[in-house]
């Protein structure tokens, strides 16, 4: 065995060790259960998502051990209601890994990522999955959750052609919307655009998800230069007109 994988295998019996500690002796960790745990765990993903987003890797390596102790512990709850431990955990999804990639530990030919893709939810399928978007979470943010079922239904051949179309359908859906008289399908025929939209997106291969990110991160950019300008003439933002906001604005844009 290497030294790397010796490491490895110390530092994470060590965490295991460690959690071990504190569930048997910290009156904090003591009472959590893994109905405590999900909003804080829910909230572990973010902060990672987020220095994912900043590509800021000593970040991405803490959130990464945040997030890896809510996995040791919700093992360690499993193992205390003879359920499953964390060995379990491991060898289910070693198990799951290789059924589902054939091409690896078997015989099967791929020609690219894409048909990786579709065996896999062929596989899936096989497994007793009843439903392709079964594996959806209803609890993903809208924007995301249509990414991943529009990705899923396009494994299984459900898909448009060409992006030409895709982009009819969104041309199609804009006239629906503005046409729309009642607020209630104005908000249905909004949210058939967005549909739309981000199916228009995968055929462009951007993540509608981390563009609109991105602008998010301009805007609050942007705005805090207003709000900046403010303070330094000594007033509220409030205090700005439209156009002193707009000139502001107009200069954090080139930077």
């Amino acid at each position: 065995m290497s030294n790397t994988i010796q490491k490895k295998k110390d530092a994470f019996e060590r965490l295991l060790n460690v959690m071990d500690d504190l569930r048997a002796k910290c009156p904090w960790d003591m009472k959590q259960t893994i109905q405590t745990l999900r909003h804080l765990t829910i909230e572990e993903t973010y902060e990672l998502a987020e220095a994912i987003d900043d590509e800021n890797f000593p970040e991405i390596k803490k959130e990464l051990g945040d997030l890896l102790l809510h996995i040791v512990f919700y093992a360690k709850i499993g193992d205390e209601k003879n359920a499953f431990d964390i060995a379990d955990v491991c060898d289910a999804l070693c198990e799951k890994l290789i059924v589902r990639h054939p091409h690896i530990y078997g015989d099967v030919k791929v020609s690219g990522d894409e048909e990786v893709k579709q065996n896999w939810e062929k596989i899936k399928l096989k497994e007793g999955n009843k439903s392709v978007l079964g594996g959806v979470p209803n609890a993903l943010p809208a924007i995301i959750k249509a990414m991943r079922m529009q990705d899923k239904a396009a494994q299984v051949g459900f898909d448009w052609s060409n992006k030409e179309d895709v982009w009819e359908k969104v041309q199609e859906e804009l006239q629906e919307f503005k046409n729309a008289s009642t607020p209630e399908t104005r908000e249905q025929e909004f949210g058939d655009l967005l549909f739309s939209l981000i199916n228009y997106a995968r055929f462009e291969d951007i993540n509608p998800d981390a563009a609109l990110e991105n602008t998010n991160r301009k805007f609050k950019f942007r705005f805090q230069k207003i709000e900046e300008h403010a303070r330094s003439l000594g007033k509220s933002i409030t205090d700005l007109s439209i156009d002193e906001m707009n000139e502001v604005w107009e200069k954090a844009k080139q930077g």
